[in-house]
Parts: structure tokens; sequence; C-alpha cells
């Protein structure tokens, strides 16, 4: 018997092993994402039988019932438009999951319908020869998980579907995240950790880049909490088409809205040349892959007009396949940041833009030293006690790059600690080093070409 169950075990992890020999580095994945250059956003859940895209969170099971829902025309469209990939809002701001989840009964299986649209969908793209990738909504109306109201369960829901989309369903690609740490959800990545929800993606498909829909909020020269920059035009989120250097993804509807609406079928879409012409082509330039939305009908059918112009692009524009080869870049920021509305002091500055601005996690405004101060200076408490951190991240203010050359300092053991002492380039400035202790952390400026700003000082404790 115990041999048995030896061989048993060993059987067991074989395909876990396997798995994880076969991961690739960051930037071979951040590569292979952006040479797939164009695929298809599917927006489609309970708000396509509503009027609004942000559905009731009350609304019934009972309206989800798809009549002709076709997934393999869905992966027919896309490649007729010479797409590469598909991904489908399993679950969105409302809660509803369109597979068969075990975590909530709030689900497709309680619908009319009582069949798993993920299924359906994944087959179906990988019978046609594209990529499967998943966009999934933290924000979750239904399940209360709001600003101000999230619990350790909610956290462990999470959790628990995100097991499920990444274990049951293949490999995925890409997993587009929305409704975390944006302006209009207010749930941040504290209350949700990024760092732990990060890590279990990894663990369990170590290939799966992790997207977060965040380009409100940071700034577009780091990849902050996304292993992808991703921008949503329709909220004017627009990429540089002469700068960018991070690898990008760039999301438009090809109708007015996401989900479908009643209008859809007779109301103009857009227009095929210009979606070539004025996305795909000048993104992939820039290293951005576009992703365009084509919502289904509530049959769970592309509408006729959509198709057609699916087509029209697809005898406008081929997939050339790799585009050429991303600048080296940082990894992401993933951990939280310790210095967020800690205690801050600095030199004198403008009483308009006080030392605060600098860590209040708004990248819009900033702490201005006042032009007097020849070597300004601004620190902050993390707490009384001394902490471990290994990474400090500070984004100047201001349009231009002042900041020429600096000193990083830790408070340990009541003296102040050299950790950097020189210049680094670029409006975002990541250090990352040997894991320090220390209670406050200060930056000295040295050399500025003017009157120094600063939009955000961030001190994070990274996992090794």
């Amino acid at each position: 018997m115990r041999k048995i169950v030896i061989i048993s075990l060993a059987a067991l992890m074989l395909p876990l092993s396997a798995a994880l020999a076969q991961s690739k580095s960051l930037s071979e994945l951040q590569q292979e994402f952006v040479d797939l250059r164009f695929g298809m956003f599917i927006h489609y859940n309970i708000p396509t039988y509503m009027p609004d895209d942000w559905a009731d969170p009350d609304a019934s099971p009972a309206i989800f019932n798809p009549t002709k829902l076709d997934c393999s025309q869905w992966a027919k469209a896309a490649k007729s438009a010479n797409m590469s990939y598909g991904c489908l809002t399993t679950k969105h701001h409302s809660g509803f999951c369109i597979w068969d989840t075990k975590t909530t009964d709030y689900n497709v299986m309680h619908s009319p319908y009582k069949k798993d649209v993920v299924r359906q969908y994944a087959d179906a793209f990988r019978a046609e020869g594209l990529k499967v990738m998943l966009y999934y909504s933290i924000l979750d109306t239904h399940h209360k998980l709001r600003p101000h109201q999230i619990t350790p369960q909610h956290i462990e829901m999470v959790k628990a579907q995100l097991r499920e989309l990444l274990t049951n369903y293949g490999e995925i690609t890409a997993l587009i995240i929305d409704g975390w740490d944006a302006p209009w959800s207010r749930i941040s990545y504290d209350d949700v950790p990024f760092e732990d929800i990060y890590y279990l993606v990894k663990s369990i498909q170590p290939n799966c880049l992790v997207m977060d829909l965040n380009s409100a909020k940071y700034p577009a020269g780091a990849l902050f909490y996304t292993d992808i920059k991703s921008y949503e035009q329709g909220a004017g989120q627009n990429i540089s088409k002469e700068s960018n250097q991070l690898p990008a993804l760039s999301c438009y509807p090809i109708q007015q809205h996401w989900f479908w609406k009643q209008s859809f079928p007779v109301s103009p879409i857009k227009d095929p040349k210009e979606l070539v012409n004025n996305n795909i082509v000048p993104f992939n330039k820039v290293y951005c892959n576009f992703i365009l939305n084509v919502a289904p009908n509530r049959a769970g059918l592309f509408d006729d007009n959509a198709l057609a112009a699916l087509k029209e692009i697809g005898k406008l524009w081929k997939n050339e396949g790799a585009v050429a080869k991303i600048p080296a870049s940082e990894k992401p920021i993933i951990s939280s940041n310790i210095a967020k509305f800690k205690p801050s002091r600095s030199s004198w500055g403008n009483d308009m833009s006080i030392m605060d601005f600098a860590n209040n996690e708004d990248f819009g405004d900033s702490w201005h030293s006042n032009p007097e101060v020849k070597e300004p200076w601004w620190e902050v408490q993390i707490d009384k006690n001394e902490q471990p951190f290994n990474m400090i991240v500070i984004t100047e203010g201001g349009r231009d790059r002042r900041i020429q050359k600096y000193r990083l300092e830790a408070h340990t053991n009541g003296l102040w600690k050299t950790i950097f002492d020189g210049s680094k380039q670029g409006k975002i400035k990541i250090h990352r080093f040997d894991r320090v202790w220390g209670s406050k952390v200060r930056m000295v400026i040295t050399q500025a070409s003017d009157a120094p700003a600063i939009a955000e000082f961030g001190v994070y404790n990274e996992r090794n």
C-alpha cells in the first residue's frame, strides 16, 4: 500500500513540475504578448441583459438566458480579423460569474442557461488556434466587495475564484484585472493585497501575465502593479505613439459601449480603416498590443454589422508576427507602499504644494521645493520602530526632469545611513537594494536644474 501511495503522489506532482519547468522570464512573456499584436475583448455578462454597463447588483440570474450562444462564431469572427487571441469578461463589476464556480450561487449555473460560458469560450478559441485570456473584476457590487466594506472572506472569495479560473480552463496567457485601485473603484492594493494575488496567479500559472487596468492613476514611465501597461482609450487613457518604451495594451470598443445595447444592430460602429491606421499599426510600432471589444447580443451572437467590420479589418491588415524588441525596463512594482500617508517633513517648500503631497498616493500633485533652497530635502517617518525595506521609487513632479543628483538615506540606530548617492535617469527613479531597516527615509537633492518637485515617494519591502 505504501508503495502505491508514493507512486500516486509522484504521478500527481509531474504535471505541476512540468509546468514550473516551462516557465519563462517576464521579459520573454512581455515580448510574446506584444508580438500577438491584435486581439478581441468580449464583454458578455449579466449587463448584456440590462440597459447599463453597470448592472444592478441585485439583478436576478434569471435574466441571463441566451438562446443561440455560439462561442465558435466569436472565435471565427476573431480569426476573420486576423486577431491572435480573445479575452472574456468572466466576472464584471456586478459580480455575476459566467463559469461553474463553487464560490457563489450568483453564477450562470443558476440561470436558465445552466452552461459554463468560460469553458465554451476557451474551447472555441483554442479550436481556431487563438490564445485564451480572461478578464476579472475585483470590484464586486453584488457580494458587497466595495470600498470600506471588504472583509477577509471577500479576499478568500477572490482567491478561490482565481484558482478556479486558472486551474480548470487550460493555459491562460493573461489575466486582465479591473476595478482595483482605480479612482472610481476606490479599492486599494492594501484592501485587497496586490502582492498576494500576483504571487497566487504566478504559483498556479507561472507564464500567465497579470494586467491591471490602472493607467487612470499611475504614470506611464513604469509598471506599477501590472506586467503590461494597460490603457482604456474610451476613458481618455492614450498611449504615446511617439515615446512609449514599455510593453503595453490599449483597449477600445468597436461599438458605442462595452456591453451590447438594443441600438447596436442599426447604429454606426467604428470604421475598420480607422481602427487599422490609427490603432493597430501605430500601436504595434511602440510595443503596444491592441484589443478591440466586440459585444455579443442577448442571443449570444455578434451582430451582422460587427461581423462585417471584422472581416473588413482582416482584408485591410495582416498579422505579420513579432514586433521590434521591447527596450529593457525595470520589473513591475507589486508591493504595498509603506510610506503612503505617513508623516513627512521637508526643507522650505511652496505653501500650496507642501510635503505631504509627495506621499498622498496622488500623482497629479507634488511637493515643490522653494527655489531659494540650495540642497532641498524631503523625509518620511515610516514607523516609530524600524521597519525593513528594499526598494524606493521616486516620481518627479512637473513636466520636465529637474533632479540631477541626490542621496537616499535610512535612519537606522539613531543615525542616517546612505543607501544611494548619485544620479538616475528618467522621471520615475526605481532603486532596488539589499534589505535595510529604518524608521525614516530621506532624500537630499544635491543638484537640480531648477526647483525640484516630487509627485510621489514610495518605500517598499518586496518579497525576495
